[in-house]
């Protein structure tokens, strides 16, 4: 008993350790960069920029291109949701694949197809419709914009979906009510949880979203890439700080407002719900089948567009001008292998020590009583709220105030910054599946809190370790709104390379190398899905060998 007692004892104290590390950690890299941002700039720079008409139009184009992809966005993830969940339209499986298939897609591959579908010289506009147009500024954000987040209100609204009772359409259609009328009367109701909380979440992601205006928008000015130009283009840290308070206030309340609904949604959902895995009987007639099959097909054909666009400038002499065929993209790609390997190490680093403290915040706050616990549940997803642009200025302002110029480190700190929320959320998750009987068990037997993090809930919850550590490595491997204020001559990465090529013209280069991220991307996430496979199916065969 004595030896199990000091074991514990210094389990205990380890965990201690470990809590006061991550605090420290959470503090100095998420609180006092952001503190570095609310510092720098002067009353004087607040009221340049509130008297400038430049910002007022750029803060009015902000709110004017959010409220419209939000709605765009959210409005086709609906629909593309409920064709598939309830429509009943044939290939439900492979429709369902679409939205996934885009959203693990390197953000900046939607922006830099854009330009080679609808741009001046695109193969829509130019080649097949034989138009002078250019639809660079905000319907070219529009359009972009819609395209890549509309996957993230798919995947809400299609839980959502899923989530109601089948009971209740059955209870309605006994009671005379029709197809149309059990909609809107029911399914459209209990949709609205999930539908706002797409609106927030989206809303969110757009204000913070900086490849596709960096490469489409043009004149049409905007918070997120000001905030780049002022302190890059300009010098100017006091503008670029103001621009980026404009832009994380509204962030931050809708986050706080998304959070609070999710929660409620959740309970609303226990309240009302029932077997979700009951398929609804209430299927729309023919002529709405055939409809929303189109309507899937049409977005289905988009999302594939945008991959032949990626594929075929890659293998064109010319893109819109000369299309004979040439390998020639393919073999300048040698010329940034340094970029490639940076970035692919720079991702698995901040995958690894992302997931590493999801894991650890995620047993503090959800399997102990450690004072200061909803200190690191907040501020470990504050992240989540913040825009990325505003934390690259602020990792940059930090680092200037502390005369820290290793870029290698600030850049794995940025990726770990912005991908560590959707991990530690995705381990919660799996956290709070795990009985906590387990954990009084362990410790009767004098199992030391690490102990029991390493040996009993870890092992339990690797689908989600692995889901998190996936996740972060293939969203870092394409990241660029925050680490775009942190490159140096000696650390090249490969998705502002993309960017810097589109904006020279060199759209061959650029396409070859964003498809040889997006191949990259998916031998990665088809390499976690065959282990995941591979680890069940050897699970499975223990299970029956004894």
């Amino acid at each position: 008993m004595g030896g199990r007692s000091k074991i514990a004892k210094a389990g205990i104290s380890s965990l201690t350790v470990v809590f006061g590390v991550i605090c420290l950690a959470l503090t100095c890299c998420i609180i006092f960069p952001l503190f570095c941002v609310f510092l720098t700039p002067k009353i004087s720079d607040f009221i340049q920029v509130s008297a400038s008409s430049v910002w007022k139009q750029a803060a009015l184009n902000t709110l004017v291109e959010c409220v419209c992809s939000t709605a765009a966005s959210v409005l086709i993830g609906y629909v593309y949701a409920y064709a598939v969940i309830n429509g009943g339209i044939p290939f439900r499986r492979f429709f369902s694949f679409i939205p996934l298939l885009h959203l693990v897609t390197p953000p900046f591959v939607g922006g830099l197809a854009f330009i080679l579908l609808l741009g001046r010289q695109g193969f829509i506009t130019h080649t097949v419709l034989g138009l002078d147009v250019s639809l660079y500024g905000f319907w070219g954000l529009l359009i972009a914009q819609t395209l890549c987040f509309f996957p993230m209100a798919y995947m809400i609204c299609a839980q959502t979906l899923q989530n109601i009772n089948p009971v209740l359409e059955q209870a309605a259609k006994s009671l005379g009510a029709g197809r149309f009328k059990i909609f809107l009367k029911v399914i459209l109701p209990l949709s609205l949880p999930g539908i706002l909380s797409a609106v927030l979440f989206i809303a969110v992601s757009v204000m913070s979203d900086f490849g596709n205006p960096m490469i489409v928008a043009g004149r049409y000015k905007v918070l997120a890439v000001e905030i780049y130009t002022q302190l890059t283009g300009w010098v100017n840290s006091g503008t670029s700080a103001v621009l980026g308070i404009l832009l994380v206030v509204p962030s931050l309340v809708l986050f706080v407002l998304q959070n609070k609904l999710t929660k409620n949604a959740m309970l609303k959902v226990a309240t009302i719900g029932g077997n979700s895995h009951t398929a609804s009987n209430n299927r729309p007639n023919l002529a709405v089948r055939l409809l929303l099959t189109f309507f899937c097909l049409f977005i289905s054909f988009c999302v594939f567009a945008q991959f032949a666009a990626i594929i075929a400038g890659s293998f064109q002499k010319l893109w819109g001008i000369n299309t004979s065929f040439t390998l020639n993209h393919i073999k300048n790609l040698a010329r940034c292998s340094l970029e490639l390997y940076n970035s692919l190490r720079f991702a698995f680093e901040a995958a690894v020590i992302s997931t590493v403290v999801a894991a650890v915040a995620a047993f503090i706050v959800y399997r102990t009583e450690y004072p200061l616990k909803k200190y690191i549940d907040s501020v470990i997803q504050l992240p989540a709220a913040v825009p990325g642009t505003l934390f690259g200025l602020a990792f940059s302002l930090a680092a200037a105030k502390l005369n820290f110029h290793n870029s290698k480190v600030l850049i794995v700190i940025a990726i770990v910054v912005g991908f560590v929320p959707f991990a530690y959320r995705t381990l919660a998750s799996a956290y709070m599946q795990i009985k906590l009987t387990l954990d009084d068990g362990a410790r009767s037997l004098g199992a030391s809190r690490m102990r029991l993090l390493f040996s009993v809930i870890l092992p339990n919850a690797k689908t989600g370790l692995f889901n998190s550590f996936i996740y972060s490595f293939v969203r870092g491997v394409g990241t660029m709104s925050a680490v775009i204020f942190l490159v140096s001559f000696n650390t090249p990465l490969a998705s502002v390379k993309i960017l810097n090529l589109a904006e020279q013209g060199f759209w061959g280069d650029a396409a070859a190398l964003a498809l040889l991220l997006t191949l990259i991307t998916f031998a990665v996430i088809a390499a976690g899905c065959a282990i995941i496979n591979w680890s069940g199916r050897k699970i499975n065969w223990r299970k029956r060998k004894k």
